[in-house]
């Protein structure tokens, strides 16, 4: 089991943000390809030099987990006023943060598995190997669930 992780996450203040984009995901499996689209077309706008492949790869992977295994059996009415899953995009200037929000308060495991031809099972050994740093952390305030993120280091310019 992992304890919440911030380590390697980078500072909340918004000013120092030079780009962000968020998106909120419906509940449905779809919602993978529409988060994919989203990032496509925010990395589009900003300079991420060759880790333009890592970050969508680690969305589509972030998004299934919270799909998968953080969303309730039965939706709650409250789903309709705010969707269970968010999708966040920050850039600093040399590195980027992905993060994806959802209801659950389980802590995200990663599965020890030799079978690498398993369909499933590999989600954050894939955040892990593509992304610089990765972790969660649980919620504050009104917000119930928790954030997995996971942190890329960008090229700088020049």
């Amino acid at each position: 089991m992992l304890k919440p992780l911030r380590q390697g996450l980078p500072p909340l203040d918004p000013a120092a943000v030079s780009d962000a984009a968020s998106c909120a995901l419906p509940a449905r499996y779809e919602a993978v390809r529409e988060a994919r689209r989203f990032t496509r077309d925010t990395l589009d706008g900003w300079d991420v030099g060759d880790r333009f492949d890592d970050i969508c790869l680690v969305v589509s992977e972030l998004v299934t987990n919270a799909l998968r295994h953080a969303l309730p059996a039965a939706p709650c009415r409250s789903e309709a006023l705010q969707p269970p899953v968010r999708l966040h995009l920050m850039r600093w200037s040399e590195r980027l943060v992905c993060g994806v929000r959802d209801p659950s308060h389980e802590t995200p495991v990663q599965r020890d598995s030799d079978d690498f031809s398993a369909e499933s099972g590999r989600g954050l050994f894939l955040v892990e190997s593509f992304a610089d740093s990765w972790g969660w952390h649980p919620l504050a305030g009104s917000l119930e669930g928790k954030v997995v993120w996971a942190m890329f280091r960008l090229p700088t310019a020049g």
